[in-house]
C-alpha cells in the first residue's frame, strides 16, 4: 500500500502553501493551550495572588476559547476575512506571550488570557473550516495532520518553560519563613498541570506567601515562546500576499471582487458561520429532521470525547496520588506527559490510517477501544504499571475522534451545513464543563469515581455514534441516496 495516494499528493502540491499555513496556526493553538499549567505557580508569584485567585486565569482562558469557537465562523465570508482573522489571532498570541511577564496583577493576567483564549477559539474554528473547504471529500487525512500540530505545540510549550520554573516557593516572605516545602511545590505544580486538578478544589490546603519578594525567571520562557510563534503570523501574511489579497497587489481588487461575488452566489447554500447564525430560520427552513439530528449527535459525541480528554489530562495525576495507588508526586507527574505524547503519536499514526480506512470505521474502532481501555483501567485500578500502559493506549485510541468526526459529519451534510462550527464549539464546551464536573465528583465521591465516570461517558459516546450512523442512513434515504449506515459517504 502506498503511504499516500498519488491524487492526494497532487492535491497537496497544488495547495501546499495554504495547507502548511493552516497546519502552522494549529501549532500556535497547541503552544498556547499547554503553557499555563506548568507556569501557573510562577505566575502566582509574579502577581502575588493566592491559589484561589490564580485559578480564575484558567477559567478566563477556557471561557473565551469557547466564545471564540462559537463566533469564529463569522470570519469566513471571504478568504481575505478568514486569513486576516488568522493573522490577527496568531499575532495576538505572540503579543500575549510578550506581555504576560508585565502582568503583575491577577486581573490583568486574566484579561490577557481571555484575549489569548478568544484568539485560540477563532483559530480552532477557521483552520478547520478552511481545510474542510479546501479538500472537502479528501479532507480526512489533512484534518488528522492539522490536529497532530496541536499535540506538537502542546509538547513544545512545557519543554520551553521547564528550565525557567522555580522549584521552591518563589515568593520569599519578608519575615524570612517559608510554610511550603519543595515537595509541596512539586505536588502543586503537577496537580495544576492542565488547570483542572486544583481548580477551585482544596487550594486552601497549601498556604503560600503572597507578600514578599518575587523570585522567578519564567519571563524568559514567555519571551522565547513569543519568538517561536512569530513565524506563524508571518506565514499567514505570506499566504495573504500569495493569494494577492494585499492592497499593494495589482490584482488584489479583481480577486477581492471575485471572492465577494462567489461568496454572495453561494450564500444561499453555505451555512457556515457562528453558532448563532447557523440557527437563523432562513437557513433551517425545509431541512429534514435528520439534518438537525446529525448536528446534535455529532456535537454530543465530541462534547463527551473532548470532555474525556480534558478531564483525564487534568485529573489523572490527582487520581494517581490518592489512595489506593498513592504514587509519589514525581512519578505521577509523568502520566500527563505520557497521555499527551500518546495523543500526538496517535494522530500521527491516524494520518495514514485515515487514508486506508473510512472515517466511520475509524470512529467505531476508536470508541470501542476507548471503552475497552476504560474498563480495564477500572478493573486494574490498583496497578501503577497498568495505569501508565492504559494512559498511553487511551491517548492513542481517542486521538483521532475529533478530526474523523469532523470529516465524517461534514461529508454527510455535503459541506453545506454548520457542522464545523457546531462540532468545534461542542468540543470546547465539553472540555470546559466536564472538567468542572469531574473535579466536583472526585472531591465529593473519591478517586474511584474518576475512572467510573470515564467508562460511563465512553459508553454513552459509543451509543451516540451508533445512533448517528443510523441517522446517516435515514438522512440518505430522505435525500434519495440509500446506502448501508456503516458505509462511509466518501
Amino acid at each position: 500500500m502506498k503511504l499516500l495516494d498519488e491524487r492526494l499528493w497532487c492535491l497537496f502540491k497544488l495547495r501546499w502553501q495554504q495547507t502548511l499555513t493552516y497546519w502552522s496556526v494549529f501549532f500556535s493553538f497547541g503552544l498556547c493551550i499547554a503553557f499555563l499549567g506548568p507556569t501557573i505557580l510562577d505566575l502566582r508569584c509574579q502577581t502575588h495572588s493566592t491559589l484561589q485567585q490564580i485559578t480564575w486565569v484558567f477559567f478566563s482562558q477556557q471561557f473565551f476559547l469557547l466564545l471564540g469557537s462559537s463566533l469564529g465562523g463569522l470570519f469566513k465570508k471571504t478568504l481575505l476575512c478568514s486569513l486576516s482573522a488568522l493573522f490577527s489571532s496568531t499575532l495576538i498570541i505572540s503579543l500575549v506571550f510578550s506581555i504576560i511577564p508585565l502582568c503583575h496583577n491577577v486581573i490583568l493576567l486574566s484579561i490577557a488570557m481571555a484575549i489569548a483564549g478568544l484568539a485560540m477559539g477563532v483559530i480552532d474554528t477557521i483552520a478547520n473550516l478552511q481545510l474542510v473547504k479546501l479538500y472537502q471529500k479528501d479532507s480526512a487525512v489533512f484534518l488528522q495532520v492539522l490536529h497532530f500540530f496541536i499535540g506538537l505545540g502542546a509538547l513544545v510549550s512545557p519543554l520551553v518553560a521547564d528550565p525557567f520554573l522555580t522549584e521552591e516557593n518563589c515568593v520569599q516572605s519578608t519575615k524570612g519563613s517559608s510554610n511550603s516545602s519543595s515537595s509541596d511545590i512539586g505536588h502543586l505544580r503537577s496537580s495544576m498541570a492542565h488547570g483542572a486538578g486544583m481548580l477551585f478544589h482544596n487550594a486552601s490546603r497549601y498556604p503560600l506567601h503572597t507578600e514578599g519578594i518575587s523570585i522567578t525567571r519564567v519571563s524568559f520562557a514567555f519571551w522565547i515562546m513569543a519568538l517561536i510563534n512569530l513565524p506563524v503570523p508571518a506565514a499567514v501574511l505570506a499566504l495573504i500576499y500569495h493569494e494577492r489579497l494585499l492592497p499593494c497587489s495589482n490584482d488584489s481588487q479583481r480577486l477581492l471582487d471575485r471572492d465577494s461575488t462567489s461568496t454572495t452566489a453561494g450564500s444561499a447554500d453555505d451555512g457556515h458561520g457562528s453558532v448563532f447564525s447557523c440557527c437563523h430560520p432562513d437557513k433551517l427552513r425545509g431541512r429534514p429532521p435528520t439534518f438537525f439530528l446529525i448536528h446534535i449527535l455529532g456535537g454530543a459525541i465530541l462534547f463527551i470525547t473532548d470532555g474525556i480528554i480534558g478531564s483525564y489530562a487534568g485529573f489523572v495525576y490527582t487520581y494517581a496520588v490518592l489512595p489506593p495507588l498513592s504514587m509519589a508526586h514525581k512519578t505521577a507527574g509523568y502520566l500527563d506527559s505520557v497521555f499527551w505524547a500518546s495523543i500526538t503519536a496517535g494522530r500521527l499514526a491516524f494520518i495514514f490510517l485515515s487514508y486506508a480506512y473510512k472515517a466511520n470505521r475509524l470512529l467505531i474502532f476508536s470508541l470501542m477501544a476507548v471503552i475497552l481501555m476504560q474498563c480495564l483501567l477500572l478493573l486494574f485500578y490498583t496497578s501503577d504499571v497498568f495505569l501508565f500502559i492504559g494512559t498511553c493506549v487511551l491517548g492513542l485510541c481517542i486521538s483521532s475522534v475529533f478530526p474523523s468526526m469532523l470529516a465524517f459529519t461534514e461529508d454527510m451534510l455535503n459541506y453545506k451545513g454548520c457542522a464545523t462550527t457546531v462540532l468545534v464549539t461542542s468540543a470546547s464546551t465539553g472540555e470546559m464543563v466536564l472538567q468542572l464536573l469531574v473535579g466536583s465528583v472526585i472531591h465529593s465521591k473519591g478517586s474511584y469515581a474518576f475512572m467510573l465516570y470515564g467508562t460511563v461517558a465512553s459508553c454513552i459516546g459509543f451509543c451516540l455514534l451508533l445512533l448517528l450512523l443510523y441517522t446517516q442512513y435515514l438522512h440518505k434515504k430522505q435525500t434519495g441516496v440509500v446506502s448501508s449506515p456503516l458505509r462511509s459517504s466518501y
